[in-house]
């Protein structure tokens, strides 16, 4: 069908650069926006998460995003960021250290909801996490998001993952 190549800017919700538009966005993807921003706080200023979470929580916007979500975020991610970034690590073609604070944050939300929120699918995760990526990050961060999530997927959500490749919903 035609429909289903409209290029990203010119889809219905998205802005010039593809990116979702603020109206389009759910308050669960805006959870994820401001616990990306936080634990970005975290990661380059080393920023307690107390003071990130009162901070956060007085920006623009803020009482339109799922606080309960963007909690579970922030303070899931801080409490396990070592476990986190040693599911992370071995799927890396590079140092930690070497990779961007934004796509970290990212790849974390993306692990600690595999791990932590069954509810949201997992094809969701990934989806989430790239569009925070394609927002947020550089300029290809996305497809390195979405490669080092893919990876972990099936063993965070091996049922899940399996389920959808029997179905044809997902590349085995």
């Amino acid at each position: 069908m035609e429909e289903d190549r409209i290029p990203p800017a010119k889809a219905p919700g998205r802005t010039a650069t593809g990116a979702r538009k603020a109206s389009a966005k759910s308050a669960r993807s805006r959870a994820r926006e401001f616990a990306l921003q936080a634990l970005y706080q975290h990661l380059v200023g080393h920023n307690e998460a107390q003071a990130i979470d009162h901070f956060t929580r007085d920006l623009a916007g803020f009482h339109k995003a799922d606080s309960v979500h963007y909690d579970a975020l922030l303070h899931g991610c801080i409490e396990n960021a070592e476990a986190l970034d040693a599911l992370i690590v071995p799927l890396l073609d590079r140092k930690l250290q070497e990779i961007s604070p934004i796509e970290r944050a990212v790849m974390w939300i993306g692990v600690y909801e595999f791990q932590n929120a069954p509810d949201v699918p997992w094809r969701v995760v990934i989806n989430e996490c790239v569009e925070l990526a394609k927002e947020f990050g550089g300029t290809d961060g996305h497809k390195y998001v979405n490669a080092v999530l893919n990876g972990l997927a099936p063993g965070l959500r091996p049922a899940e993952v399996e389920a959808d490749k029997a179905s044809g919903k997902a590349r085995p």
